[in-house]
């Protein structure tokens, strides 16, 4: 029975009963030590309804990766067989029980997801997870990954932690001290013998903790208790323990340093200290652990700890030592014995330590390796070692998502060496950690000097560097910083399989030149690279993907992303999908396939939340607060004002340039010229102007002037888009020319000339030319004429969502004399979340809900999940009557 837990106890059974009918989620429980937590885990396991799965952290386990994730998931392995291959790779590698794979720490946490639904399948499914502050990283980042997608799932995560703890999107559920009447009636369960004034002051000291109210009556010192709980506790363990023999005070040491409850191992390692094997018998007479099923279970955390902590140094030292020889055949587990058994700087058990770090990498144990790392540097005493081990631990620092301690640990290295090739790796790292959380100007500045360093030693390190200069300072709107990398790569040695990057940078470089004639060359050099790079490995693909969407060329930048998410897709590759993403969705703004963009950015935007890339969140939301402005959505727009507040100008100007583009075509399409027009000449003042969609809104800059009665503002943008269309020769952005150009000269017939440049590669560019001819032919009376190119463009408007502009057209429809102007039409597939839309795309092609979840990294439930809300939104009932919508 448990005391004074009625309102825990009632929230959790409904959150229970949900889960049980298919709505699964997760709670951490948190509370000081000894407060109830556990207790109330096993209250929750007591039900037959649920398959029950459940770990324990460990203090001293944390340093081993997936340790956690190896218990809990040991019941539901059989399952293992049934999910997308990537995942199950990727899960037995992380679970040491296949080759080691490579940074998929995504894929495991998704891996938890499909192999908990799998077993949900046989009938809800309960995890039970105690001492989560304990959690090895990995694990906890797995296990928070899956709860925060189980809302499909038969499945409740309930986790249980020490009061500070906290795992990303997990509700939280405090523990209070029991009251007075609960405090009371659980110890005179437990105790119902104590005489009064002992009582009376175990009720004082306990203060409501009911572990409290459980031990200290065991425990009589004469005198009350002056320290705070859970010392107070710890010393009652200690004095217990104090009680037991010799021998059984070790053997409970080394069953408390032996951190995954393993009899086997804690027997082996008694046996080198002397120990007999029954020596363990007198603490399991006391409670203090339980011996079954070849495990030793501590009754309580605060037992091992006091068992631990309570031993003299010596003898800590020797239980660790006797462990790594009994854990001989488990050389991860052995080092880090060995670790805590050094007393000082000890070159073979850093190495050892060094391998079982790269192991765990392997394995997508990344913080731990770092923390492996750590502690091998403490244990290596040559400086040149130190500085190599900690660049390493920072590199992989950054591949963790733990930015803050790569940094410090690239400080640490660089104030160790003078190797320009270690200095190389650190600037690698710092700029890595600039590039996601920082200024890309400062990535040119440490890259650049990390080249100059290293060039002499490593041309090809150096090349490398400086071309991620170049392209971070293109981003940053700087075309003086990448002229500079440009230079210094063609300062190198000579060497042919970099010239294609030098004269691609250099053709880069050329559509910033005032003269068309040499713009024009640009454009040409980085046409030619795509067609020579677009069938190329990832890196040079995605390379020259992002020169096409400089250049204009949509189509190719949109067929060479697509090909590559759907290999990211397949091989695993999760790390890739943002970036590609975000490529593939900026092409598709700009071909005017607004609900793939919104599709893609959605995706972009999920995944780089998961895999901690915040540059790339932000690049994401500024794309999908485009499409938001497009649709008149204005909260849907908010973000970019968020990103343009992590990511200014100055520090990301290809954001920044999206996020002002995006806020003024909301002001743009709501009729609020003289803001649209002042954000985007603010905006094209600075290094925004140097970036593709600063050319691009050099359009609406024009509309905007000329709607608000300023023609002589429109110049400028003018001229800048002239010149840039003169460059790019590409038909649509010569027509997008002609139509600025009838806007400040009052020429319609260049309206004309417009439209039949512009055909439909930009719809929404067209549909706006349509516009603007057919109000200009109405002022000019032509109001016959004026009503077909307005009924054409609300059908072009209505058909891309941008309700704002399909509005303005009615109402020209109606001032041009249209009797009956259609309202807005009902749009099916413009009710569904981008998720659910694609979803439905894929179900429409015959894909099965396992299929689908393997693609877009799903569980099958989550799927159909989607799919129910779906079909009602569409009008449908069946699987086979999506093929025959229009889902564009």
């Amino acid at each position: 029975m448990l005391y004074g837990r009625e309102r825990e106890q009632r929230e959790l059974g409904r959150l229970l009963a949900e889960a049980a009918s298919g709505r699964g989620g997760a709670v951490m429980v948190l509370g000081e030590p000894g407060g109830g937590k556990s207790a109330l885990l096993r209250w929750a396991g007591s039900g037959q309804e649920f398959q029950v799965l459940g770990c324990t952290g460990v203090e001293s386990e944390a340093e081993l990766p997936f340790a956690a994730l190896q218990v809990l998931l040991s019941g539901a392995m059989g399952h293992l067989p049934g999910l997308p291959g990537p995942q199950a790779e990727a899960l037995r590698a992380a679970l040491g029980l296949a080759a080691e794979g490579g940074d998929n720490r995504f894929l495991v946490g998704l891996a938890t997801v499909s192999l908990l639904a799998e077993l949900a399948a046989e009938g809800p499914v309960l995890c039970l997870v105690d001492d989560a502050q304990w959690l090895d990283r990995p694990s906890a980042e797995a296990l928070a990954f899956a709860a925060r997608r189980l809302m499909a799932e038969k499945v409740f995560l309930l986790f249980a932690a020490r009061e500070g703890a906290a795992l990303p999107g997990v509700p939280e559920l405090a523990l209070k001290r029991l009251d007075a009447t609960a405090a009371r009636a659980l110890l005179a369960e437990h105790a119902p013998d104590l005489p009064v004034h002992i009582r009376d002051r175990v009720l004082s000291e306990a203060d409501g903790n009911p572990l409290a109210l459980l031990e200290l009556p065991k425990t009589d010192d004469g005198e009350p208790g002056h320290l705070p709980l859970p010392h107070r506790l710890q010393d009652a363990y200690q004095q217990r323990i104090g009680k037991l023999p010799a021998p059984a005070r070790n053997a409970l040491l080394v069953a408390a340093a032996e951190e995954s409850g393993a009899l086997a191992a804690t027997l082996r390692a008694m046996t080198v200290l002397g120990l007999a094997a029954d020596a363990l018998a007198a603490a399991e007479g006391e409670g203090l652990i339980t011996v079954a099923e070849q495990t030793v279970v501590f009754r309580h955390p605060l037992i091992r700890t006091a068992a631990y902590r309570g031993a003299p140094f010596t003898d800590r030292l020797a239980a660790h030592a006797a462990l790594a020889d009994a854990l001989a055949g488990d050389p991860d587990r052995a080092a880090w014995h060995r670790a805590a058994a050094a007393t000082g700087p000890d070159e073979e058990v850093a190495a050892d330590l060094e391998a079982a770090a790269l192991r765990a990498r392997r394995r997508s144990g990344h913080a731990t390796a770092v923390t492996a790392l750590e502690r091998a540097v403490r244990l290596t005493s040559e400086e040149a070692e130190r500085a190599r081990r900690l660049v390493l631990a920072a590199e992989i620092a950054v591949d963790a998502g733990l930015p803050d301690r790569a940094r410090h640990l690239a400080g640490q290295a660089s104030r160790l060496t003078e190797d320009a090739r270690v200095l190389a790796r650190v600037a690698t790292v710092r700029a890595r950690v600039e590039f996601e959380h920082g200024s890309l100007r400062t990535v040119h500045e440490v890259l650049v000097a990390a080249a100059r360093q290293v060039a002499p030693l490593a041309a090809d390190a150096a090349a490398s560097m400086l071309a991620d200069a170049a392209r971070a300072s293109w981003s940053a709107g700087d075309p003086g910083r990448v002229a500079q990398a440009h230079r210094m790569l063609e300062m190198l040695p000579p060497d042919p399989s970099r010239d294609k990057l030098v004269a691609s940078i250099g053709g880069a470089l050329k559509l910033y030149s005032d003269d068309a004639a040499e713009a024009a060359e640009g454009v040409a050099l980085l046409r030619e690279h795509v067609a020579q790079g677009r069938n190329g490995p990832p890196g040079l693909r995605l390379n020259v993907a992002s020169q096409a969407l400089l250049t204009g060329d949509y189509d190719d930048t949109r067929d060479i992303m697509a090909g590559l998410a759907e290999e990211s897709r397949a091989s695993g590759a999760v790390g890739w999908l943002p970036m590609v993403l975000c490529t593939l969705a900026t092409a598709e703004i700009n071909l005017g396939r607004h609900r793939d963009a919104i599709q893609s950015a959605s995706e972009a935007l999920r995944i780089a939340e998961d895999t901690g890339q915040p540059s790339r969140m932000a690049h994401a939301e500024a794309l999908l607060a485009y499409a938001a402005a497009v649709r008149g959505d204005e909260p849907g727009t908010r973000p970019a004002e968020r990103s343009l507040r992590r990511f200014p100008a100055h520090a990301n100007a290809l954001v920044a340039a999206w996020c002002e583009w995006a806020l003024a075509l909301l002001d743009l399409g709501r009729g609020r010229y003289e803001a649209a027009l002042d954000r985007l000449e603010t905006a094209t003042c600075g290094p925004i102007r140097h970036v593709g969609p600063g050319v691009h809104f050099a359009a609406d800059q024009v509309e905007a002037a000329v709607r608000l009665g300023r023609p002589e503002r429109a110049a400028e943008p003018l001229a800048r888009l002239e010149q840039w269309a003169a460059a790019a020769r590409l038909p649509w952005e010569d027509g997008l020319v002609l139509r600025c150009r009838a806007l400040t000269s009052g020429d319609g017939s260049l309206y004309v000339r417009a439209l039949e440049l512009q055909g439909e590669v930009r719809p929404f560019e067209r549909a706006r030319t349509e516009l603007l001819y057919g109000e200009w032919l109405r002022r000019e009376r032509h109001k016959a004429e004026a009503r077909t190119h307005l009924r054409e463009a609300l059908e072009r408007f209505e058909r891309l969502g941008a309700a704002p502009w399909a509005e303005h057209a009615r109402a020209e429809l109606r001032a041009a004399g249209e009797s009956s102007v259609p309202t807005a039409t009902a749009d099916a597939a413009a009710q569904l979340t981008p998720q659910e839309l694609q979803v439905v795309r894929l179900a429409a092609t015959g894909a099965t809900n396992k299929e689908i979840a393997a693609r877009l990294f799903l569980s099958p439930k989550t799927v159909g999940h989607h799919l129910y809300r779906a079909f009602p939104k569409l009008g449908v009932s069946t699987r086979t009557e999506l093929a025959r919508l229009s889902l564009e």
